[in-house]
């Protein structure tokens, strides 16, 4: 009898435990995405208003700008929540919606790179999915301070993902997240190292999704 229950006990615990993952990583997803549809719905909004009062064509009716540009530390998210969002955001059939996925992991070239940076300033939203290691890359670093420059500068939308991070880690780089940013600033110059400290700052500061609140509900 007792150890029905503890059977019983250790299953629910599991469902638990499973639910909560599955939220974080597939249902979350799915918000996001209704969230993504809305904004570019009232960006197409105000550009058929500018048009029919006269309005020259707005800058993001270019061809090669994306909707969403996803900035990710391929090793700590890959295999899970961005692949989950990634493919979401393109099977999306109430409207298209053209995804640039970034992959640190890439070997290319800083010419290829130089190209990144110009895909996040023609996209429309930016979602930075902060992870514990997100900081420690060199290029996540770099796209997020041309992210945030963008913000600043554009009407471009950075919607952070901290996942399985704390932004209060992310702002003051503190727990495993400062570790990991401390562990490889000697690869940075001093300059991307004030830079990325403010960006990382500002996004900390920003609306954005936090994994584990997600999965607790």
């Amino acid at each position: 009898m007792e150890k029905g229950k503890s059977q019983g006990k250790a299953n629910k615990g599991m469902h638990c435990l499973v639910s909560g993952r599955s939220f974080a990583v597939i249902v979350a997803p799915i918000l996001l995405t209704m969230f993504v549809i809305n904004h570019l719905m009232k960006k197409k909004k105000s550009a058929t208003k500018e048009i029919t009062e006269g309005a020259s064509a707005p800058p993001f009716s270019t061809d090669d700008e994306y909707d969403v540009f996803l900035s990710f530390r391929g090793s700590d998210t890959r295999k899970e929540f961005t692949d989950h969002l990634y493919h979401r955001l393109c099977s999306e059939r109430s409207m298209p919606i053209h995804v640039f996925r970034d992959d640190d992991s890439l070997s290319i070239g800083e010419e290829f790179r130089s190209q990144l940076l110009n895909a996040i300033k023609q996209s429309k939203i930016s979602i930075p999915i902060i992870s514990e290691n997100y900081a420690s890359s060199k290029w996540c670093l770099r796209e997020l301070i041309h992210m945030m420059d963008c913000r600043k500068s554009t009407s471009h939308i950075v919607l952070p993902i901290f996942y399985k991070v704390d932004p209060s880690h992310v702002r003051y780089l503190r727990g495993n997240f400062g570790k990991a940013f401390d562990s490889r600033k000697k690869r940075f110059d001093e300059k991307e190292i004030q830079e990325g400290r403010r960006a990382l700052e500002d996004v900390s500061y920003l609306n954005g999704w936090e994994s584990e609140k997600i999965a607790n509900g």
